[in-house]
């Protein structure tokens, strides 16, 4: 895991840019927006690398070595903060309130390759911090805010 967070590259008069990522490949990238006391993840990636860019709200993040039997570490990342996540590393977020994030993944991971590279684990969140109400990402489609007025 390596958290870092997103500065400018350049500042003038008109505002700055932040470069996200630069002679990176990167073969998918996806918005996801999640409702508060929801959980995603809990499931490690054999091939691919994924980057986590928080454009709203705040989740933490918590990761393990896929081969480590002791209890998972935890991060808070906030807006513009980035996390990146290698092969092999158990990982999953917990959503504190409403978010959104952008999803940059090096190796398969969109359309109908969506879940050819994600083997899904135990639960690695200590279960006293875990929302009563099961909001986990095999709950289902729920569509984000806003398209499911333009899929309907």
């Amino acid at each position: 895991m390596e958290k870092r967070r997103i500065e400018p590259a350049h500042v003038d008069n008109r505002g700055y840019i932040a470069d996200i990522f630069y002679r990176r490949s990167i073969d998918h990238v996806a918005v996801i927006d999640t409702v508060a006391k929801s959980v995603r993840g809990n499931h490690y990636h054999k091939l691919s690398t994924q980057h986590i860019l928080i454009t709203k709200g705040s989740l933490e993040y918590w990761y393990k070595p896929l081969d480590f039997n002791g209890p998972a570490k935890c991060v808070l990342l906030r807006e513009y903060d980035i996390v990146s996540t290698p092969p092999n590393e158990v990982h999953a977020l917990r959503m504190l309130e409403d978010n959104q994030f952008i999803v940059f993944s090096e190796g398969v991971r969109g359309g109908v390759d969506y879940e050819a590279d994600t083997y899904r684990t135990e639960v690695i969140i200590p279960k006293e911090l875990c929302f009563g109400e099961d909001r986990t990402s095999s709950g289902g489609p729920q569509f984000s805010r806003g398209l499911e007025k333009e899929r309907a």
